[in-house]
């Protein structure tokens, strides 16, 4: 092949590799929804990279619908509420009708695979990650919310422990409609007042990832799942309107 057909390697950016660090830390829920992000400064400093670096990383998060910026306040975690609003496929998925179940049956191929890797290989960190989720989404439901954003890092902390760089990269893609299948799912859930039972199955899957037992994992997830399937679709059928 001819030499013009190349291209020299690029070295990835400093401003790129800060921008994936931020963001993975938002997907794992360390970094919550309307939580204030560290100025630049002390940012530049904890990464060991200059301020315009922070800077590009900053904008690049903004203009992905990650954080929002406030004039005289800060950088702050944007609410997943608003970025599903904000996601194209959105709309595309109302157009073709998606429904709750479609979602589900999506996520039952991604996570039952996931989660067996992740009793295999999630590290301390992953597994330390996970146990602060579930710690928050219980919080959050003896309150009487809902929990749905610390229900999405959970499983996106999954994600992360496979150690699987595709799996990562589809969950991620598929972030903001995990939000929405699962936000609506609990909603349907909680007026069943099934919770607590969801509760207990996210205490399992992560006790089975714990003890590095990857079938018990996979089966706790599957059941999990379909659980929560088949109560979305008891609902909605005694309550047509939400179909």
């Amino acid at each position: 092949m001819e030499p013009q057909y190349f291209k020299p390697i690029k070295r990835i950016k400093v401003s790129d590799e800060i921008f994936e660090q931020l963001r993975d830390l938002i997907f794992k829920g360390r970094l919550k929804p309307g939580e204030k992000i560290s100025p630049e400064r002390e940012l530049a400093t904890a990464f060991g990279a200059s301020r315009p670096s922070v800077k590009a990383a900053i904008n690049k998060l903004v203009n992905s619908g990650l954080v929002v910026q406030r004039q005289g306040q800060g950088t702050f975690v944007t609410s997943l509420e608003s970025r599903y609003r904000k996601n194209p496929l959105r709309e595309v998925l109302k157009g073709e009708e998606t429904t709750i179940t479609d979602l589900l049956e999506v996520r039952l191929g991604l996570e039952v695979q996931a989660v067996g890797l992740a009793a295999t290989r999630a590290t301390s960190e992953d597994i330390r990650t996970l146990e602060m989720c579930l710690k928050d989404m219980l919080a959050k439901v003896e309150k009487g919310q809902m929990g749905s954003e610390e229900d999405v890092a959970f499983h996106m902390g999954i994600a992360f422990a496979t150690r699987n760089s595709a799996q990562v990269y589809l969950m991620k893609s598929f972030y903001e409609l995990l939000f929405h299948g699962i936000n609506e799912s609990r909603i349907y859930l909680y007026e069943a007042g099934n919770l607590a039972i969801m509760n207990q199955q996210h205490a399992e899957i992560l006790d089975a990832i714990r003890k590095r037992q990857p079938a018990a994992a996979q089966a706790c997830m599957e059941g999990h799942i379909r659980f929560v399937m088949d109560a979305c679709q008891n609902s909605i059928n005694h309550h047509p309107k939400k179909g």
